[in-house]
């Protein structure tokens, strides 16, 4: 039987999860998959490294995160879906200024991160739940806990600065960036994809997804990112407002009354795509839509990224490839169409027919710079660094 990983991304009401085996030079995908529905009517869904579906189950109605959590461990050793469990990753939101880099998980690493719960309310309480409920199920299992703010440690100090009192910047209060173990990926990824020398050059990714945000790398190492001192700043979301002058909490805290409880819930859950079309928060349901709010929504969700684009090429002082990744990304021929169509100041030029075909570049053939979409692996990278940590 050989000695597997699992990896866990455990959110409000899903767990996702991803299967590991070998060893730190060749990590195959041994399966992967999701509990969706997670306090209401969860359903687990399992995929074989071949993406055949394996499992399409209906769990207990209601099950929280510990059933849940316990009926997908019952499945993968049952299975056979993976030898001996060696080890569990786990993607967390926040490290803080406290943890730059993976850690092993101990009752004083987990006391740490709890303080961190008010920077990422939407994540960090169900990534430490879902670390708690397994150091039950599987006590003798060790833990090690990934970073989506580690990659951006590299940031310098002028990009992690806010313009606030520098005894606030001690305590905590600074650019920290997100997505960061999608970031790490590319810069890992990107050598074999695009040339050494360009993936050593400047190089703009844009994560794309429900949650959204864009990294500047040189050499690649962030120098630049859309996202802040929380998961809210930057470019619009799903749900999430992005980038917002501070004085409209002032303004919702004066002038309407609002408590922090129901701002939170504004800015969090009520704003972004979905704030602004009044329709969904889904890009493929607004392309879709005849709705005005629609078409506001993706005016918007595309100027941000344009005005993004040119911040971060001059911080970067010009621009040698961008990449595009994460659902949207990914997925979306007509975003990415609109988003080359505007950067056509910065020498860019897509090829419509491979963009159409979701091909790995789809810049055309005299466009300066050359646009490729990599799909990430975030799950991957999880493995990589829980295997390393275990030696």
């Amino acid at each position: 039987m050989s000695s597997d990983i699992l990896v866990i991304n455990s959110g409000s009401s899903s767990i996702k999860f991803g299967l590991y085996g070998g060893d730190d030079e060749e990590l195959n995908n041994l399966g992967h998959g999701e509990i969706a529905g997670i306090g209401s009517t969860p359903k687990l869904q399992a995929f074989d490294r071949s993406n055949t579906q394996i499992v399409n189950e209906q769990l207990r109605k209601g099950s929280d995160h510990a059933q849940s959590m316990s009926a997908l461990l019952d499945w993968v050793l049952k299975s056979g879906a993976a030898g001996k469990l060696n080890a569990i990753g786990h993607r967390v939101l926040h490290g803080g200024s406290v943890y730059e880099a993976p850690v092993l998980v101990t009752d004083e690493v987990l006391n740490q991160l709890d303080k961190l719960d008010p920077l990422g309310p939407l994540h960090q309480p169900h990534n430490l739940l879902g670390i708690r409920i397994l150091a039950g199920l599987l006590p003798g299992v060790p833990q090690i806990a990934c970073f989506d703010t580690a990659f951006h440690s590299t940031l310098p100090i002028v990009a992690k600065q806010f313009a606030l009192p520098n005894s606030l910047y001690k305590q905590g209060v600074k650019r920290y960036g997100f997505h960061g173990i999608s970031y790490e990926y590319m810069s890992r990824c990107l050598p074999e994809i695009v040339g050494a020398e360009i993936a050593a050059g400047r190089v703009i990714v844009a994560h794309l997804g429900n949650g959204a945000s864009m990294c500047a790398m040189t050499e690649g190492r962030s120098v630049a990112t859309t996202m802040g001192f929380t998961a809210l700043d930057g470019l619009p979301m799903g749900t999430r407002c992005g980038d917002l002058d501070a004085g409209v909490i002032l303004y919702l805290l004066n002038e309407h009354h609002m408590n922090p409880k129901e701002i939170s819930e504004l800015l969090y859950n009520q704003s972004g795509l979905l704030g602004i079309s009044g329709v969904s928060s889904d890009m493929q349901e607004l392309l879709a839509s005849n709705a005005d709010g629609a078409r506001q929504a993706i005016d918007y969700y595309v100027y941000r990224i344009n005005r993004e684009l040119g911040a971060l090429t001059a911080i970067m002082g010009g621009l040698d490839a961008l990449i595009f990744t994460a659902g949207v990304g990914e997925n979306s021929a007509p975003i990415r169409a609109r988003v080359c169509g505007l950067a056509g100041w910065a020498g860019i030029k897509l090829d419509e027919q491979a963009n159409n075909d979701d091909a790995l570049c789809i810049s055309a053939a005299d466009s300066s710079v050359p646009v490729w979409v990599v799909p990430t692996r975030e799950e991957l990278m999880i493995a990589h660094h829980t295997q390393r940590l275990l030696g």
